[in-house]
This record gives structure tokens, C-alpha cells and sequence, in this order.
């Protein structure tokens, strides 16, 4: 019993290789009592193909637990924390300085600087808003979008202006011909006025028949058509002249404008400052 108890402790002792060594010489040993060459080299030739597999065996879990614990290890150092990435920092209306890893709540309404980890500065960020200043900031962003696009508006249209006419007699033959088309139009109109009252005079002579008493239908009608035409015409000689007051105007800015460029102007400078901003609270 004592030798019995010594090997099992022995054995306990043991690494797995070691382990696998002593089977096999223990194997050799059984094979050795039983005696005869034949026996001892059979139990040889499955000895050896034994400790081979074992062999394997060991060092495919050797391997498999070096992996597994390299892995392991890989998340493990993931999962911790690598230090922050900001540090915020600002003074507090008591004058107490503070320092933190994310944004100061004690800070809210005052300037706190993120810094980097070395301490230099990152950015400055700028107090939480109200929501009374949130829409006030709000309305300013707006109209500032509204002025940005307004001058990039302006900008087109005065390099439209400068490809269009390259100097002042180019302009005046455009302005011209813009104006003549209306002219045209007023004159048309005023010849179908003439020719309305021509047309009338007839009607009118036959009217006089008439008088005191009610007149034909189909008399009645083509006055009603006469003068309903002559409205529409006398309607369209004011907004031709309308038209023609509005054109000049239009040239004149044009003018106006492309004087300033040709004398050096930047393009859509005349632009800047149209638009008030709404104050600030």
C-alpha cells in the first residue's frame, strides 16, 4: 500500500509528457516480463504508434490553449479603457477650477476648453443656450444662409452681366431693342383702338333712331362688344407703359452696377450687408 500510494503521488507529480513517457516505459517493461522477441516487438510497434498519437495529442492542446489564451488576452486589453480622449476644463462663477472627462454640468452656462492629452487646447466649447437664446441663434443662422445665398446670387448675376455686355454702347443697343418691342406693342394696341372707334361710329349714328327706347338686341350686343374691346386695349397701352417704365429701371441698375464693375468692382460686392440680422439676447 505505502508503494502504491508513492506512485500515485508520483504520477500527480507529472506533466502530461512526462506522463505519456513513463506508459510507454512501463508498456516495455510488461512487454520485457512477458517475455520472447517476438511479443517484445510486436508491443514495440504499438508502443511507438501510442506515444506517437500522444504526442500529437499534447501538442495540438498545447497549441490550442496558447491561442485561446492569446485571444482571451486580445479582449481583455480591448475592453479596458484607454484613457480619455478629452479632458474639459473651465471656471466656475466662484472661481473654482475643474477638470473632467466628459462636459462640465457645473459649467453649463460658461466657455469650457477640451483639451487633448498633452493639454493643449482642442477646441473652446461655448455655453449651453436657452431655449429664448437657442432661438434667437437660430433665426441669425437663417438669415445669414439667406444673405450667403442672396450674394451668390448677386455674383452670377453680375458676371452675367459682364459676359453679356462688355461695354456701355453694348448695353444702351440692348436696352434699345427691349424698349422698341414695347413701343411696338403700344403702337399695335393703339391702332386697334382707332380701328374700335371707327367701328363704333356706325353703331352710334344707328343708336340715334333709338332714342327713348330700347335698342335691338343684336345693336345692344355689338356696343357691348365694341366698348368691352376698347377697355381691353386702353388696358393693355397702360401696362405697356408700365412695362416700359419698369425696363428702363431695370437698365438703369444694370448700368449703374456694370459702371462699378468696369471700373474694378468685384462681383457681388454691392451685395454685402442688404439683409439685418436679428440681435443677439
Amino acid at each position: 500500500m505505502p508503494a502504491f500510494t508513492s506512485r500515485r503521488r508520483l504520477l500527480s507529480d507529472m506533466t502530461p509528457s512526462d506522463r505519456s513517457t513513463g506508459l510507454v516505459a512501463t508498456t516495455l517493461g510488461t512487454a520485457h516480463r512477458l517475455g520472447g522477441a517476438h511479443g517484445r516487438s510486436s508491443v514495440c510497434v504499438s508502443v511507438a504508434r501510442f506515444s506517437r498519437a500522444v504526442g500529437r495529442a499534447l501538442t495540438l492542446g498545447v497549441l490550442t490553449a496558447a491561442v485561446s489564451g492569446a485571444f482571451v488576452s486580445a479582449v481583455a486589453a480591448q475592453g479596458q479603457p484607454s484613457g480619455p480622449s478629452s479632458i474639459y476644463s473651465c471656471t466656475t462663477a466662484d472661481g473654482r477650477k475643474l477638470t473632467s472627462d466628459r462636459p462640465i454640468p457645473e459649467c453649463a452656462a460658461r466657455e469650457q476648453r477640451v483639451l487633448n492629452s498633452d493639454g493643449s487646447v482642442r477646441k473652446m466649447m461655448p455655453p449651453t443656450l436657452s431655449p429664448e437664446e437657442q432661438a434667437v441663434a437660430d433665426a441669425r443662422q437663417r438669415a445669414a444662409e439667406v444673405q450667403r445665398l442672396a450674394l451668390q446670387d448677386a455674383v452670377r448675376r453680375d458676371r452675367n452681366l459682364l459676359q453679356r455686355y462688355r461695354d456701355e454702347p453694348a448695353h444702351q443697343r440692348a436696352r434699345e431693342a427691349a424698349l422698341d418691342d414695347i413701343r411696338q406693342a403700344m403702337q399695335l394696341s393703339e391702332k386697334r383702338l382707332k380701328d374700335l372707334a371707327a367701328e363704333r361710329k356706325p353703331m352710334q349714328e344707328e343708336a340715334e333712331f333709338y332714342k327713348g327706347k330700347r335698342l335691338p338686341l343684336k345693336l345692344q350686343h355689338q356696343m357691348d362688344m365694341n366698348d368691352a374691346a376698347a377697355e381691353a386695349q386702353r388696358q393693355s397701352i397702360e401696362n405697356q407703359r408700365a412695362e416700359l417704365v419698369r425696363v428702363n429701371r431695370l437698365f438703369d441698375e444694370e448700368l449703374s452696377r456694370l459702371k462699378r464693375m468696369w471700373a474694378g468692382g468685384a462681383p457681388g460686392s454691392l451685395e454685402k450687408a442688404t439683409l439685418p440680422l436679428p440681435a443677439s439676447r
